[in-house]
């Protein structure tokens, strides 16, 4: 099976423990290589033992019921992948291309819950947004339904989130809008070491439960095929169709993606540029593995190399 990571084969390289989790412990590892790589918190990191997941807004509802919950950083590839699972569902069941696939109340399409969570909660909204947990996936949520942790080199994540704020959000804060490319990397709340340490408290709370699967955005960008087959396993459709499968995968191919993106053919505003005459303001953008190295000079990218030396070696991503 492509996607084997999972919180039994993440248990070969645990952290001591710095949350208020006190899961039981992981079995034996099994299909993740080895490290002798020890765990590293930097001086930026900063766990808070009191720290709880609660959500007490009416937002909470909208984080709940679904059969998965697929968590990651803003720019990891989350549309793709929902692109790639909408069309199949949509496909499958007779029914027009929609984000909302569940809005046709049609029994076999999962519910799926697509979250940035904590890096929200940290980065959005006011001090009463964080006191009522608004963007947290509800506790209770996380021990009922499948976690999956889309992972994506944080300095890919850090170059494509700078361009969504900069080109893409009107709405963005003029101060952000305003920061070059290394002002941005080196922001407390948006830039690198934000996104690692993001990365480090999910897979500390999760790699825990034996519902949480690690998918990386480079292995499906490298088989897509292989990895979305085992993604549809996982949400109980274990015998796709695979001429529907096909299509699916067709439709959510980046270049397709970005013409509909350019055409307005999506019913959400998820998927409309910024501006159709700027390529870098699409949400369906470039996807490339590595284009950090294009916006990042020298200097820029050894900071984001050091920051990314305090990512959990778990992830397997090398600096």
């Amino acid at each position: 099976m492509a996607i084997e990571i999972t919180s039994q084969s993440l248990a070969g390289a645990q952290p001591e423990e710095t949350t208020a989790y006190k899961e039981s412990l992981p079995r034996a590892l099994s299909g993740f290589p080895a490290t002798d790589k020890s765990v590293s918190r930097s001086r930026f990191w900063h766990p808070n033992s009191r720290w709880t997941r609660r959500n007490f807004s009416s937002r909470a509802t909208e984080l709940s019921g679904g059969t998965a919950i697929i968590v990651s950083i803003p720019k990891s590839g989350r549309t793709w992948l929902r692109a790639f699972i909408c069309a199949y569902f949509c496909k499958r069941f007779g029914f027009e291309f929609t984000l909302r696939p569940e809005r046709y109340c049609q029994s076999g399409i999962p519910r799926l819950i697509f979250s940035h969570d904590l890096f929200e909660h940290r980065t959005k909204g006011d001090l009463w947004d964080r006191l009522r947990g608004k963007y947290l996936v509800p506790r209770r949520e996380l021990s009922r339904a499948t976690i999956i942790l889309l992972a994506r080199d944080p300095r890919d994540c850090f170059v494509s989130l700078y361009l969504q704020i900069t080109r893409r959000d009107p709405h963005a804060p003029s101060e952000l809008r305003q920061k070059t490319v290394s002002e941005m990397l080196r922001d407390e709340r948006f830039g690198v070491l934000a996104i690692v340490n993001t990365m480090n408290a999910w897979i500390d709370e999760f790699s825990r439960r034996d519902n949480f699967t690690l998918i990386r955005y480079e292995a499906l960008r490298a088989s897509p095929a292989e990895h979305f087959r085992d993604l549809l396993a996982m949400l109980g459709e274990s015998a796709p169709d695979m001429a529907m499968f096909d299509e699916a995968l067709e439709f959510s191919r980046f270049e397709n993606m970005q013409k509909l993106e350019a055409a307005g053919a999506f019913d959400s505003k998820i998927l409309h540029p910024g501006d159709v005459r700027d390529p870098e303001s699409f949400k369906v953008r470039r996807g490339k593995v590595g284009g950090y190295r294009e916006y990042l000079c020298v200097e820029d990218q050894q900071y984001a190399a050091n920051a990314l030396a305090e990512l959990d070696p778990r992830f397997g991503y090398s600096f």
